[in-house]
């Protein structure tokens, strides 16, 4: 397992984007990709997002969640298609505690048509990994096609607050190795989806 200070972002060492920048900067390296793969590190439980399909969540209207849960399947599967064809894989490694958040319960019937559309996800718990939390929780990181990696960053209310951009190839082969090797010890999704969710009640959010 790598040293913490091996993974460490330094805000100095890195460019800084707000939402709408980062979201154009990836989709043009998203979309640039070519026999290369992407990596995917989710390490927050809880998330404050946006979307028809969280708006009905928060609204306690569960069977309208999963129902456009499923609305997203075809792009999804085009997505899968278009990946196929630039010979290109973006494995996503999801992190897991239980007791279940009502947030990552929401986004793992999410995970589960995403999985079902051809997307490469695993989840992992606890484990030898979590020895490098000593002084906190990992960030929240993407890599793109070896190419970019961004610190993804979120405000104290769990929404996305932009990210932070690093160009390092050294820094970005050892986050790729080291998610990779989270990817390598995680479950698939789907089997762990039908052993620990698919048979919990629809999530509740807090009241305020």
């Amino acid at each position: 397992m790598l040293d913490r200070s091996l993974l460490e972002l330094p805000p100095a060492q890195g460019e800084r984007l707000a939402v709408a920048d980062y979201r154009a900067d990836f989709r043009v390296h998203r979309g640039a990709i070519r026999d290369a793969d992407s990596w995917k590190f989710e390490r927050q439980q809880d998330f404050e997002d946006k979307g028809d399909s969280w708006e009905a969540f928060c609204q306690g209207r569960w069977e309208e969640t999963l129902r456009l849960f499923e609305e997203r399947r075809e792009s999804l599967l085009e997505g899968v298609r278009q990946d196929q064809e630039r010979n290109t894989v973006f494995h996503r490694v999801r992190v897991v505690e239980e007791p279940l958040t009502a947030y990552l319960q929401w986004e793992l019937h999410s995970l589960r048509v995403q999985a079902e559309s051809g997307k490469k996800i695993r989840v992992i718990g606890p484990g030898a990994w979590s020895a490098l939390e000593a002084d906190g929780p990992l960030p929240e990181v993407v890599v793109v096609g070896g190419q970019v990696l961004y610190r993804v960053l979120y405000n104290e209310a769990g929404a996305l607050d932009g990210a932070i951009r690093f160009r390092d190839p050294d820094l970005i082969k050892r986050w790729e190795g080291f998610i990779g090797q989270l990817y390598e010890d995680g479950e698939d999704l789907l089997p762990y989806f039908e052993r620990q969710v698919a048979h919990l009640p629809p999530p509740q959010m807090k009241a305020e």
